[in-house]
């Protein structure tokens, strides 16, 4: 699964909330190439001198979106789960503390100075290559996302779904069933394991 937007909230949004700073609202529903967004990122955030320490003060004040964690611990005990997301590791841990420590594969940030500097992916399209490893290891996997990024994970994987995207992803890619609900979610993954 995807974390932001799907179990959790955008952190960059609240980010943006919190400062003021309007650029910060743009997420990969916005603009589709991760390396692009982020480098927009990391110029907003050194032009507005916004520290690492206020990021974090966001992230404190943040709890999983509503329904998650029933989510998550009605998924546990019927799936294998792991969040595979473009966040890092210094934003998605305080919400897996939230969420019974589901496992969170992600990038690292640079931070110097209480500053963000730039960031270390996990490698090359990471969501595409972890599911195909999943599949190296005879694993079926179900993917869940609802942006720009989830869709090479979507592709990857054996059945592929969004969840809450927004319009204009879901008819760019009308092949994946759409859940509007975590209810809708847990339809279509009982379906997928039942006629796999």
């Amino acid at each position: 699964m995807d974390l932001e937007g799907v179990l959790i909230p955008e952190v960059w949004q609240a980010v943006a909330d919190r400062t003021g700073i309007a650029e910060l609202q743009q997420t990969t529903r916005d603009i589709p190439v991760y390396d692009e967004l982020m480098q927009m990122r990391l110029g907003v955030l050194a032009a507005n001198d916004v520290r690492m320490s206020t990021i974090t003060q966001v992230i404190e004040g943040l709890e999983p979106l509503p329904g998650a964690l029933e989510f998550v611990r009605w998924l546990q005990p019927r799936f294998q789960l792991a969040i595979i997301s473009d966040t890092f590791y210094e934003f998605g841990m305080p919400f897996m503390a939230k969420l019974d420590w589901p496992t969170l594969l992600c990038h690292r940030l640079v931070v110097e100075d209480d500053r963000m500097v730039g960031y270390q992916l996990r490698q090359p399209d990471p969501k595409r290559a972890s599911v195909k490893a999943f599949h190296d290891l005879r694993y079926r996997v179900f993917a869940a996302g609802d942006s720009y990024n989830d869709t090479a994970m979507l592709e990857e994987a054996d059945q592929g779904f969004f969840f809450c995207a927004p319009a204009k992803v879901k008819a760019e890619f009308p092949q994946y069933a759409q859940a509007e609900s975590y209810a809708d979610l847990q339809r279509l993954l009982e379906t997928a394991a039942s006629s796999s």
